[in-house]
């Protein structure tokens, strides 16, 4: 027989509150909460509004660096085709080089005589190494058929755009030191080697070591160039863009209707479309929090 005891009620449950690990509460399940669990709810806190004009803005590096490789593709077309000589690259190559220097001396804040004359000595030693390599370049890829390399040159640069690094954060301006990223490692050497295996096809070794000075001048120190000139003044930065993108359209033409249409409907995509694209689909983003986050630690440490 069960025996109750009169006036002597059951303690009354304590009020819940939030535990920072859990634990149980005497009177509440585990998964209790109340109502106002949710009143710390944050919607969307990190969420990053976009602009379209900032957007279409940084877009138009995109399109700069596709034009200066399709640039790239059109001169070694013109050469493998006998349009552009030997003398026409080397006097090419020492204008690239002469206006770079001259757009980093003008641009670069940190550029000194000291090292100046540093970048002129390198360059130099870097131009006697591809002079002496350039008779291995010109017979490194004679059992291959031309169709294989061209092939081949086509992947590598699709890989070298898929992976290169526009928003020049592994960029070393003058004085800085900064280490690149394996994709950009990766990027670099796709284009190296898509260089060599085009300049393997020319004729004579002077041409060999002429376009693969334009190429390597084109893909390892354009971006660089590119960077300084945006740093210096974005106003600058959109004149040359604009520049670029009508003579390489032009070359494009003059070379194949078809490719000129491609490349202009590849340009309104990354600069029009994508932008778009990407401010529509900020609509969509939902991201929720709370409470229930994981904590984060501040360590405020003093000396």
């Amino acid at each position: 027989m069960e025996t109750r005891i009169e006036g002597n009620p059951s303690p009354t449950p304590r009020k819940w509150r939030k535990l920072a690990y859990g634990g149980m509460q005497p009177g509440y399940d585990d998964n209790y909460t109340d109502e106002s669990f949710l009143e710390e709810m944050v919607m969307n806190a990190n969420v990053m509004k976009r602009d379209m004009l900032k957007v279409m803005q940084d877009s138009i590096s995109i399109s700069q660096y596709l034009c200066v490789v399709v640039l790239v593709v059109c001169v070694w077309t013109y050469t493998l085709g006998s349009t552009i000589g030997e003398t026409s690259l080397l006097l090419l190559d020492a204008g690239l080089l002469g206006s770079g220097f001259l757009v980093l001396f003008l641009t670069a804040k940190r550029l000194s005589l000291n090292l100046l004359s540093h970048y002129c000595l390198n360059i130099g030693f870097f131009i006697s190494g591809l002079y002496v390599l350039a008779p291995i370049y010109h017979t490194l890829t004679r059992s291959i058929s031309s169709d294989s390399i061209w092939a081949l040159a086509v992947l590598l640069l699709i890989v070298h755009l898929f992976l290169h690094d526009y928003s020049g954060s592994t960029i070393r301006p003058p004085g800085a030191l900064n280490n690149p990223t394996l994709t950009s490692n990766i990027s670099l050497n796709a284009s190296i080697v898509a260089s060599v295996l085009i300049a393997s096809r020319l004729p004579s070794r002077l041409q060999v070591f002429a376009i693969m000075l334009f190429s390597l001048q084109v893909f390892l120190f354009s971006p660089l160039v590119t960077y300084c000139i945006k740093k210096y003044s974005f106003g600058l930065h959109l004149c040359f863009s604009f520049g670029l993108v009508t003579m390489t359209l032009g070359l494009v033409f003059t070379l194949h209707r078809l490719l000129f249409s491609l490349l202009l409907g590849l340009l309104v995509f990354v600069t029009a479309v994508c932008p778009y694209w990407l401010i529509k689909m900020q609509e969509y983003k939902f991201e929720i929090n709370g409470p229930w986050d994981e904590a984060k630690l501040c360590f405020d440490i003093k000396e």
